[in-house]
């Protein structure tokens, strides 16, 4: 691909996904259990009014989501693009440090030993949690002759995460009480977060997205190898620290806002690869708004396909995410990191 058709594609691209975003971000705030009419929405966003329901719907339950669905996606996404480009493994994931699996931990900590039962409790459990396992696999994944190899770091985060996937097994067996607050959780949803959960998180995310946006030329010399990137005055452990970081931050906020959902953080980048190549300054752009809008569409669609009831967004994110990558999988393209 000739580099004008490279720049033209990236701006189409980028056209679409903020075309996208818009209508995704319209869908959450009119379609529902109860659809609402465009002009009912505008009217409760400048002329909100306590006394009529669709007004108190839309503020108080639509535009949370929305907000949450927005940052937990965009804050999956980019995190998983950055593990793809530290590890060099177009199947790592935000999961890979162990950062769900800690966060799930902490959780049930919060549930069984403190007696929180309110999502919005969880939020520091669940950030402490995944930045505890983070650093946990970083100590032991960069130690060594060898600690520079991305492959030492993916195997220290299964065996990491294995280990504390026991531990969660073993916790919600021994109590129900625990497993009955905690399964809301665990499959991953934006029902049961507010406005206040998504302002104690916000920073956090921004944090990780600007130190994630500013690696991305380290990150592109380090998928030339340690090495070269070495040898052309990249700091690699710098570049493999800042990385870190950030992915605890990104990925610590989107799982205590939306519990720990698959497939976010896996699939963009590889969807985003395909079109526009391995650049992750244009990678990282353009996934803050694919992913937001790609959670809020699994969201949208868990209203309206099992009526009365929902289905929860990490439930259809995986049911959509698993057979989208199959399909990429299948296509045979090879994907530049």
């Amino acid at each position: 691909m000739t580099t004008t058709v490279r720049a033209r594609r990236t701006r189409l691209v980028t056209i679409g996904a903020i075309a996208l975003l818009a209508v995704s971000v319209g869908c959450s705030l009119l379609v529902g259990a109860r659809s609402v009419a465009p002009a009912v929405v505008w009217d409760a966003l400048t002329a909100f009014d306590p006394t009529i329901a669709d007004h108190v719907v839309i503020v108080t339950q639509r535009i949370p989501r929305t907000a949450v669905g927005l940052m937990a996606g965009a804050a999956l996404a980019v995190a998983g693009t950055l593990m793809q480009g530290l590890t060099r493994n177009p199947l790592a994931d935000p999961g890979l440090l162990g950062i769900n699996a800690g966060a799930s931990v902490a959780v049930l900590v919060a549930i069984s030993v403190f007696g929180i039962a309110q999502p919005s409790g969880f939020v520091w459990f669940a950030f402490a949690g995944a930045g505890v396992a983070a650093v946990v696999v970083a100590l032991i994944g960069t130690r060594g002759p060898d600690g520079d190899n991305p492959a030492k770091l993916a195997l220290t985060g299964a065996a990491v995460t294995a280990g504390l996937i026991a531990v969660t097994t073993f916790m919600l067996t021994t109590s129900a009480a625990t497993l009955d607050v905690y399964r809301y959780w665990q499959v991953g949803g934006l029902t049961t977060r507010g406005l206040d959960t998504v302002a104690v998180v916000a920073l956090p995310v921004l944090v990780g997205t600007v130190i994630a946006l500013s690696s991305a030329r380290g990150l592109d010399l380090l998928s030339l190898g340690s090495d070269t990137a070495a040898g052309l005055g990249q700091n690699v452990a710098r570049t493999r620290t800042l990385g870190i970081v950030a992915t605890v931050l990104l990925c610590g906020g989107a799982t205590a806002l939306a519990g720990p959902i698959v497939f976010v953080g896996l699939l963009v980048p590889h969807v985003l690869r395909a079109l526009v190549g391995g650049g992750h300054g244009v990678l990282f752009a353009l996934s803050i708004p694919v992913g937001g809008s790609l959670l809020l569409t699994a969201d949208v669609l868990g209203r309206v396909i099992a009526l009365p009831g929902e289905v929860q967004a990490g439930i259809v994110v995986a049911f959509v995410g698993a057979p989208a990558l199959i399909a990429l999988v299948l296509r045979g393209r090879r994907v530049a990191l």
